[in-house]
């Protein structure tokens, strides 16, 4: 099969959603399919066909918002590469700009479209709006993603059942909704594949010593995260557990007020901030940890979560729609619904040696349900339905049409007799 994946966001940035693409690709690849790219120009403002790799990237204008970059809605080059392709599905990984673009090729060059939501956009308004007119341009959001997801594809495919609820219950959207979860490489983050001279050396970089008990986290630094809490909170925890130490790995646009939290707390001496961490590297750290946390409630799924499960990490996060596919509470890990109770549950799990063993071999086991052979046969299933239902009903309008016609002719037939 020839699959084309449509999408803002790409190499060289680095997110959730960028390693959910590149997982997809990696198992349809694996599989034996071809796929083929179309995202924007990070870097300049050009047009670029990467033949070699198969991708094609259109240039964008910034939007504000990190690194992303917004496309217009048509570029006639890539249309002409792209019938090249000869694709027999587009997967769109986006609603806007190169999203818009999908839905222009599939149209126009008769190609099934399947879409797959990512992201809460109601979520992330504030970096547009800067805090006006936040009621109406959330209404705007909510109208333009039920357009593109019921409106304009052929089938839908969401990460977790907060975006399954979401789009039955608010957005009512009456295409087929598939849930699956992004796979990964669980082997990538098998503890016995790294070595230990490597570990001991990222530890000895962050002066991290043997007893150190270290909570980590790895996200973007950023508001909708709620890094301020997990601050906020090892306060708290510091005050239980001297040795405890907080690494928080990743980097964004509140690094700078996260880092003059730390130092108002007067925690500087036991948070780590390591920055930007290139993405092929990022498995050893979650080997420096001791146990993974999340605060995010706007997570569609939560891949760190599930990185950490496969590191054989227990994780504790916030009770939340989107990890409750993955962190079974009381097996691997546990779900909060307080600081509080967070607190109590990383003293229970650092003073308990029995349940700390118990939740990292569940950790391990569980995430093998997450695993990238299985998310990429999930979704070549969906290829396939999305395929046979698609030409089903162009046979079926095609068939309408011809009625249409027929009796058209009939009726002129009839009025020239007359």
């Amino acid at each position: 099969m020839r699959i084309g994946i449509f999408t803002d966001t790409y190499l060289p940035y680095v997110s959730g959603l960028v390693t959910s693409e590149l997982m997809l690709k990696k198992a349809l690849e694996d599989m034996g399919h071809e796929v083929y790219v179309v995202t924007v120009n990070l870097e300049n403002f050009k047009y670029v066909n990467d033949k070699d790799n198969k991708i094609i990237k259109i240039s964008g204008l910034p939007i504000g918002i990190y690194d992303a970059r917004l496309t217009g809605f048509y570029s006639v080059s890539a249309i002409s590469t792209i019938k090249k392709w000869k694709l027999d599905v587009i997967h769109s990984q986006t609603e806007f700009g190169i999203g818009t673009f999908a839905r222009i090729v599939a149209k126009q060059l008769n190609i099934p479209l399947v879409h797959t939501y990512h992201t809460m956009y109601e979520d992330y308004i504030y970096y547009l709006t800067k805090g006006h007119f936040d009621k109406p341009s959330k209404k705007l959001v909510e109208y333009l993603t039920r357009f593109y997801c019921d409106t304009t594809v052929t089938e839908l495919i969401v990460p977790s059942r907060k975006i399954y609820n979401l789009f039955q219950k608010k957005y009512d959207v009456n295409k087929k909704i598939n849930i699956i979860g992004t796979g990964m490489d669980i082997d990538r983050f098998k503890k016995e594949n790294f070595k230990k001279e490597d570990i001991d050396e990222l530890r000895k970089k962050y002066k991290l010593k043997d007893n150190d008990f270290v909570i980590g986290s790895i996200s973007r630094l950023a508001k909708e995260k709620s890094i301020d809490r997990v601050i906020e909170t090892f306060k708290i925890v510091k005050e239980k557990i001297k040795d405890a130490k907080l690494l928080l790995v990743g980097d964004g646009p509140d690094r700078e007020l996260l880092e003059d939290l730390v130092k108002k707390l007067d925690l500087s001496d036991s948070v780590i901030f390591t920055g930007k961490v290139d993405i092929e590297k990022v498995q050893i750290y979650y080997q420096l940890m001791n146990v993974f946390v999340t605060f995010s409630v706007t997570e569609t799924q939560g891949l760190t979560v599930l990185e950490a499960m496969a590191s054989s990490l227990p994780v504790l996060a916030i009770k939340d729609d989107s990890f409750i596919d993955s962190v079974e509470d009381k097996k691997n890990g546990y779900l909060f619904s307080s600081d509080e109770e967070y607190v109590d549950y990383i003293y229970k799990i650092y003073s308990d040696k029995n349940l700390y063993k118990k939740l990292s071999e569940n950790s391990r086991e569980l995430s093998k349900n997450h695993s990238n052979k299985v998310f990429g046969e999930k979704v070549y299933n969906v290829y396939l339905h999305s395929i046979e239902e698609y030409h089903k009903n162009k046979k079926i309008i095609s068939n309408i049409k011809e009625v249409i016609t027929s009796k058209s002719k009939d009726k002129k037939k009839k009025d020239d007799k007359k």
